[in-house]
């Protein structure tokens, strides 16, 4: 036994007594609470003022991580500062030259992280308008690659006129030139000045392509981009500030008109395909609208048939019709079935456009892919080359094809 007395001097106090001395500091004293340390206090979080001196620093990405955090949270609930950041971002990008057509890692999941994280266009596009505005986008992004030399390129480009296929031979800078004329129809319906000038042919997309081609005796260059893709721009822009009754607006073609929801389709369909003769041209891959705006697109063309079938009849270049009725009653249909993306069925009016397609009043059915009908609708290839399926009147179906056919033009 060993007392109080008897305590070994190791510095440490015994039970029952006897002096501490103090030792070195081990790991049983980080669990005593008396010698824990203070909690650090909790930083207050950023104010209104010292977030939106930051609004600079993160439209350059030079914010810390968590700065950045700090001032993205901020904008989604203070209005002038999100107006103020978009401001100073849209004026950084002019500092910066346009980025390369070469895509970074991880550049598609940003980008759909930051559209599902934007709120919704306080003056949102109409919903005919969007196809035609996507389309310039994506063959602007295209060409902002191009060097002096692809702007020469030689482009053919092709549309079908009567029986026949035509063909013209032009340039890069040549299409945009022809798209930049026949976009002027629109601009010059809705008031707007035409890229032309006051004494272009009007109503007529072939004769003021010709007219823009010749008049000048120098080739077009690439200068040719930037009035092309402001006065695109533009036209996007008026009419979504112009309110809903525009898109009945009437946009003369000459030989017919369309209103102007079906006209800004019919751009957007006439700048994806010319997109795609460039893009074939310089040999770099261009992949097709996306499947809401070519079912636009395709819908289109499948409402034009009927009005363009009649008119082929007119000329001498279709059957007469079989058993011509009222306006408004059934008639013998021909049912189109596109398939793919974008695709739908649609029953065509073969004898009357006024007359009502039915389905007990079927005589044919086409089936044919989305591509392959857009390639035929632009002309690109012939009726006989479409490797549609058919069933039933053969007549008729070889008028839906050749008027299909007969929807391109230069």
């Amino acid at each position: 036994m060993t007392g109080p007395s008897d305590a070994p001097d190791d510095g440490y106090e015994r039970p029952g007594g006897g002096t501490r001395i103090p030792g070195p500091r081990g790991a049983a004293d980080d669990l005593d609470p008396r010698h824990a340390p203070d909690p650090l206090p909790v930083a207050a979080p950023p104010t209104h003022t010292v977030l939106k001196s930051l609004l600079g620093a993160w439209a350059l990405a030079a914010c810390s991580a968590e700065e950045t955090q700090a001032v993205e949270d901020h904008l989604t609930e203070c209005a002038p500062c999100a107006e103020e950041a978009l401001r100073l971002r849209d004026a950084v990008g002019l500092l910066h030259p346009e980025d390369s057509l070469d895509l970074k890692p991880l550049l598609r999941s940003r980008v759909l992280e930051d559209c599902l994280g934007k709120r919704p266009a306080r003056i949102p596009v109409p919903a005919w308008a969007t196809p035609y505005d996507t389309e310039t986008a994506r063959l602007d992004a295209l060409l902002q690659d191009f060097g002096d030399a692809e702007w020469h390129t030689p482009v053919r480009l092709k549309w079908f006129e009567g029986d026949r296929g035509q063909s013209r031979r032009t340039t890069v800078a040549g299409v945009i030139g022809h798209l930049l004329t026949v976009d002027g129809m629109v601009a010059t319906a809705l008031g707007l000045d035409d890229p032309l000038g006051p004494d272009a042919p009007q109503g007529n997309p072939s004769k003021r392509t010709e007219h823009f081609w010749g008049g000048s005796d120098r080739p077009v260059t690439r200068q040719v981009r930037e009035p092309w893709r402001e006065q695109g721009h533009t036209l996007v822009r008026t009419v979504s500030f112009a309110g809903r009754g525009v898109a009945e607006l009437a946009v003369d073609y000459g030989p017919f008109a369309l209103p102007l929801g079906d006209a800004f389709l019919e751009r957007a369909f006439e700048c994806w395909v010319h997109a795609w003769d460039i893009a074939e041209a310089v040999d770099y891959p261009y992949d097709p609208p996306s499947g809401p705006d070519l079912h636009r697109m395709i819908d289109l063309a499948a409402r034009l048939l009927p009005g363009a079938l009649a008119h082929r009849r007119r000329s001498g270049l279709a059957a007469p019709p079989r058993g011509l009725v009222a306006a408004g009653a059934p008639g013998r249909t021909l049912h189109l079935e596109i398939e793919g993306s974008g695709g739908g069925s649609w029953d065509i009016a073969l004898d009357s456009p006024a007359a009502k397609p039915s389905p007990e009043h079927r005589v044919a059915h086409i089936a044919l892919d989305g591509a392959e009908f857009c390639q035929l609708a632009a002309g690109h290839i012939s009726p006989e080359e479409a490797a549609a399926g058919q069933q039933g009147d053969r007549e008729a179906i070889r008028d839906v094809l050749f008027t299909a056919a007969s929807l391109s033009r230069l």
